[in-house]
């Protein structure tokens, strides 16, 4: 199985940062970007451009900034949560925010883990690092469900 970081993140810098880490970490993994909660929704459901499981594979997990145009992070993770199809999915909030008005809400809305952004290029390849060994490597997961069989 190839395991996919799905990345909701609206800003093409974080983007690219992330992607650079990931190769950085030399990981058996791909990252694939959405821009904003509706993207990742439409990726998520196999809705508009992302029709196939072809253009939008089962992600092994999802790394969702909080703050984004059209819809947030925590929309998004709402609807997640509620989607009988996409509730076992493991979604990790990744933003600069260290409101713990946030961390409550984000874990009250089913969040797997918190993880401030770093500002460093380092300590962004080392986080991200251990994200990919943890869900990639140590956690088992459950099958999934026929939304992406």
């Amino acid at each position: 199985k190839q395991h996919i970081i799905l990345m909701a993140e609206d800003d093409a810098d974080d983007r690219l940062l992330v992607q650079d880490a990931l190769a950085e970490c030399k990981l058996d993994g791909t990252i694939r970007f959405v821009a904003d909660g509706e993207e990742l929704m439409d990726y998520l459901l196999w809705r508009g451009k992302y029709l196939t499981p072809e253009s939008a594979p089962r992600p092994t997990f999802v790394l969702l900034d909080l703050n984004m145009p059209r819809k947030d992070g925590r929309e998004a993770l709402r609807e997640i949560r509620a989607h009988p199809d996409l509730r076992r999915l493991p979604v990790v909030v990744f933003t600069t925010s260290k409101a713990e008005a946030d961390v409550e809400k984000v874990y009250d809305l089913g969040a797997n883990s918190f993880v401030i952004k770093p500002v460093a290029f380092d300590a962004l390849v080392k986080i991200v690092g251990q994200l990919a060994q943890y869900w990639f490597g140590i956690v088992k997961q459950p099958s999934p469900r026929h939304q992406f069989s």
